[in-house]
């Protein structure tokens, strides 16, 4: 029993895997709450509403490996070893209690005191009477429900270890836990097709669920249609998703990717068994995180009987494809990292616009020798600086190599890495394109000269997207809309 505290788990899996058995057990509702000022120890309790067990199913529940992994189970079942409820909850404290009752049933309760086990050096069990269940923590909650189960976390004493202060320590477990839970549980949170809508509360707190692929911004595009894979008669549903450039992202949007730092860490694939979220962020070592495929979010849906070839761990927190299934991704993946490498430079790829007829500001050429990004000399704004005359010319070509050279390559490289939103790239206003506009009117001469000009900004950019506004002048100069 000592040797299972070890396996890995942290606060948030542990507490995850305990939901699992609560959305097992049809619960619509849990509660964690993480207590540190009471008169006698901090507790931890997970209380649900679900079907509750009676005294056979309960002794079966604390028993350490009471089911086979490769048994049926109903497709709703998250669990897989029959360890989670005592090594998730053994991984933080000595000392686990579970009170449950069936619809119509009595409370009944059992409890796990390693301390006790150690002094009597036997499987000590300890059954509890109602007398040894009044005063444990939250115990009137279970009281108060026709069925559920209450799980009680006392002794935290690897959950608490080196910290000096109770009350800081869980608010701290508290806050990493409701995100992990959000995330984790996102679709049964939102209460998606075909599941039970999943309410929890962490400390009272109603958990939202999180939004891993922005799906509800209605700004991330799909990339592929969706793919059925079969495996051993069973089916694994791929649907791969592209995300906003991050120039489109608001600040919550960011956030709710995991902050703007971790974006490009979190690309990858994000593994449902029963759609419940086991393993994110990874591409399973068939490609490595790149800037260009930060983008790419992929959701594959695995049922829970595949298990074994998933080679899932007992946190359900690790999981690795089978080769049939791999070679399947492996094509998935080059072909988003493609299309998440156009979206990522789409914005700033306007000037490879296919659309000849449109003058860019910057031209992009290719030689031997590398990549070169110049000012395009044909750009009418540039053309109207140069017929000012020779030495005007000379002073401008001066101006636009020293602006070309001067480009602070490596500083943009590193603000790109970094996530930054730019603010070069905003769009113009109509009132900034007229003033623009006027301005350069202001230079030419005569009536015609205007007429031409604006003619020639037409078809340049930014003014391209405003023709409307050019029509209008155009008018107001020739008469008649041209």
């Amino acid at each position: 029993m000592e040797s299972t505290r070890a396996i890995g788990y942290s606060v948030e899996t542990a507490v995850a895997d305990l939901i699992d058995n609560s959305i097992a057990a049809q619960a619509s509702t849990v509660e964690v709450s993480f207590v540190p000022d009471t008169s006698s120890e901090p507790f931890v309790t997970i209380l649900d509403n679900g079907t509750g067990m009676d005294e056979a199913a309960l002794d079966l529940a604390m028993q350490y490996g009471s089911r086979n992994p490769n048994e049926e189970r109903s497709e709703t079942d998250l669990g897989r070893f029959g360890l989670g409820l005592k090594t998730a909850s053994l991984s933080q404290c000595r000392r686990l209690t579970v009170l449950t009752r069936t619809a119509g049933g009595d409370l009944i309760g059992r409890c796990w005191d390693l301390d006790e086990v150690i002094k009597t050096g036997k499987w000590s069990l300890l059954v509890l009477s109602l007398e040894d269940m009044h005063g444990l923590p939250d115990v009137e909650k279970i009281e108060n429900q026709t069925n559920g189960t209450l799980v009680i976390w006392q002794n935290l004493d690897r959950m608490l270890v080196g910290e000096n202060s109770q009350e800081k320590a869980l608010a701290k477990r508290k806050n990493s836990v409701d995100e992990h839970l959000r995330l984790v549980f996102h679709r049964y949170l939102s209460g998606e097709e075909g599941l039970t809508k999943l309410s929890i509360r962490v400390n009272g707190d109603l958990l939202k669920p999180a939004d891993p692929f922005l799906l509800k911004s209605g700004k991330t595009t799909e990339a592929m249609a969706p793919e059925l894979l079969q495996v051993d008669g069973r089916l694994i549903e791929i649907r791969s998703y592209i995300l906003p450039h991050i120039s489109k992202l608001s600040a919550a949007e960011k956030n709710e990717l995991g902050g703007k730092d971790n974006i490009s860490h979190l690309q990858g694939f994000y593994v449902y068994r029963a759609k419940r979220l086991v393993i994110w962020g990874t591409w399973f070592r068939m490609m490595r995180r790149a800037e260009m495929s930060k983008l790419v979010r992929v959701m594959v849906d695995i049922p829970n009987d595949l298990d074994d070839l998933w080679t899932l761990d007992i946190k359900k927190s690790q999981a690795v494809p089978p080769a049939a299934v791999r070679e399947n991704l492996r094509v998935v993946i080059e072909k988003l990292a493609e299309k998440s490498r156009r979206t990522w430079v789409s914005r700033g790829r306007r000037e490879l616009s296919k659309n000849k007829d449109i003058a860019l500001m910057w031209d992009r050429k290719v030689s031997n020798d590398g990549v070169v990004y110049c000012i395009n000399r044909g750009h009418p704004a540039v053309r109207q600086l140069c017929d000012l005359g020779n030495d005007v010319r000379k002073k401008v070509e001066g101006l636009l190599k020293a602006i070309e050279n001067g480009i602070p390559l490596n500083q943009l490289y590193l603000d790109l890495n970094g996530n930054e939103s730019f603010e070069n790239e905003k769009d113009y206003t109509e009132a900034e394109i007229r003033q623009m506009l006027q301005e350069q009117l202001e230079s030419c001469k005569s009536r015609e000269e205007r007429i031409c000009m604006l003619s020639d900004f037409k078809k340049a950019e930014p003014y391209c997207s405003f023709q409307y506004i050019i029509d209008d002048m155009l008018m107001n100069l020739s008469g008649e809309r041209p």
